[in-house]
Order: C-alpha cells, then structure tokens, then sequence
C-alpha cells in the first residue's frame, strides 16, 4: 500500500473487459513526507477520487483483486481516502 495524488485523467475509447465503467487516472506516488516519489502512473479508481485528492493505493496482484470480477489487467488501484498523514 503507499500514497499518491491524483494529477489528471485517462480517457480509453476501448478497455479490457473488466474495466468497462471504471475511470482511469493519473496519479503521484508520494513518499511518507508527501514528497513525489518515482513516474506518474495510471490507476483504476474504486472510490470515485477526483483532481489533488490524497489517496493510497494498492499494487501488483492487490490492485486485480480491487475491482469485481477479480484479475483484471491492472498494476494500480486507488483504495482510499486519505485525511491526515502523521510522521
């Protein structure tokens, strides 16, 4: 799990099954002190976040798991909100 900040949008005119519905975006992993943290990257969002929200997101085989049906074909998905980051 790890952080990021929602910077943009992907628009697709054709996805992978599974994913129709599902909005695509452009987010900034952060490091602990909100710092950028690495490339921006795309992330299916489950929790309908919009433009320089907070969020943490989920990698790897957990972000397939995010979405119903399971293992679709994604590398990152936005999980949740965040309110507050203490360090």
């Amino acid at each position: 799990m790890y952080l990021g900040r929602v910077v943009g949008t992907v628009v697709a005119s054709v996805v992978a099954e599974g994913l129709a519905g599902h909005k695509l975006l452009l987010v900034q992993p952060l490091d602990e002190k909100k710092a950028p943290r690495g490339g921006v990257e795309v992330a299916v969002d489950t929790v309908r976040a919009g433009p320089r929200d907070l969020v943490f997101l989920v990698g790897s085989r957990e972000a397939a798991l995010a979405l119903d049906p399971s293992f679709v074909p994604v590398d990152a998905a936005i999980v949740g909100f965040v309110d507050e980051v203490l360090a």
